[in-house]
């Protein structure tokens, strides 16, 4: 079996031997990098890694889509060859690790307990800062733990997924959250599972991007984001921009809706012994370590130039100044959900007028 993951990143040398590490250690045997306009060295570690065979890396260039650069990053490898050849398919970014419960917490574990799956939605469980202020070099799954709780009822982005599938030709193209083109005559018959174990409706063949609301998700596996980081790493991550969309700044509004802290969850570790072995080999080779040494000095120094900016500065002080975000209750959500059904009824009715 052939599992590829898709990843577009800019400046997260920092990050990606871990990444690389746990994907590796659970199973996925393909990597498709895309990277853009880096400045910390990852461009040159990805190139590296091609040479050694552990991933394919491809320049990202503009000009880009309208709809982002991560956007333009899959449209083009909906036609590579690595693509063409996979019987499973999961685009990530850099901070989301697929953590899986069931048997040896391996892929093919997975999938033998959903045999009948051709898509299974691997809900975000989305881990705090935790008060950490801050960049370290070490890993993330290692330094944050504190993550929202198991059942939450608001934001809507902490329910949103990432897509397992099948490359069986019911789906043409690779997808940010969910597989795009579909097959007509194929769609009917695809079966889509969630991390629970649950059949979906039928119309998530078509649409959707969010699991329900107030119930678990994580029963098989669970998709470990961590959007944050410190404190410091967030300013970095605050200049780049979002992945979709890099002219988009981020500030405090999403840093509270992600920054829960209220359970500790270390699940992750089941797989560290194999992903030790695997993170230790990639550091074994002097040219990625130099690389990587690079990256990290690459990240204190961007982190120092940029507190010298009056609005960056302010940020930070933003950041810790304010406490870990409360998770609500049903009770709390539920008028805001009202809202958010009403107005998309309204929105639903005046297309239709």
């Amino acid at each position: 079996m052939r599992a590829l993951t898709i990843l577009t990143q800019r400046n997260e040398g920092a990050f990606l031997l871990e990444w690389l590490a746990h994907h590796r250690a659970i199973g996925f045997t393909d990597f498709l990098v895309f990277s853009n306009d880096c400045q910390d060295g990852s461009d040159l570690m990805l190139d590296h890694l091609a040479t050694k065979g552990w991933l394919t890396h491809l320049p990202n260039l503009p000009p880009y889509d309208k709809a982002g650069i991560q956007f333009s990053a899959l449209k083009t490898a909906a036609q590579h060859p690595l693509v063409q050849a996979a019987d499973w398919i999961l685009p990530l970014d850099i901070d989301e690790f697929v953590n899986i419960h069931t048997g040896d917490h391996s892929l093919s574990a997975l999938l033998a307990a959903l045999p009948e799956a051709t898509a299974i939605t691997l809900t975000w469980r989305i881990f705090g800062n935790a008060g950490v202020v801050n960049y370290t070099d070490a890993p993330v799954t290692a330094q944050f733990t504190r993550a929202a709780p198991a059942i939450i009822h608001w934001p809507w982005r902490a329910a949103m997924f990432k897509t397992l599938y099948r490359n069986d030709g019911t789906y043409g193209k690779p997808g940010i959250h969910r597989p795009r083109a579909p097959d007509p005559a194929r769609l009917d018959s695809a079966q889509w599972y969630d991390g629970e174990g649950r059949a979906l409706p039928a119309r998530y063949r078509r649409a959707g991007l969010f699991s329900q609301y107030g119930r678990s998700n994580h029963a098989l596996v669970q998709l470990n984001h961590y959007p944050l980081g410190a404190m410091e790493s967030y300013i970095l991550k605050a200049d780049r921009g979002r992945a979709v969309h890099a002219d988009h700044r981020l500030g405090m509004d999403y840093w509270v809706e992600r920054n829960f802290n209220s359970d500790e969850d270390v699940t992750i570790r089941a797989i560290s012994p194999l992903m030790q072995a695997e993170y230790a080999a990639l550091r074994a080779d002097p040219v990625l370590e130099r690389l990587h040494q690079q990256a990290v000095a690459w990240r204190h120094a961007r982190f120092t130039a940029l507190m010298r900016d009056d609005e960056t500065r302010a940020l930070m002080g933003r950041l810790l100044m304010t406490p870990s975000s409360q998770a609500l209750d049903r009770a709390e959500a539920a008028p805001l959900i009202a809202h958010a059904i009403a107005a998309h009824a309204a929105m639903a009715s005046s297309a239709k007028a």
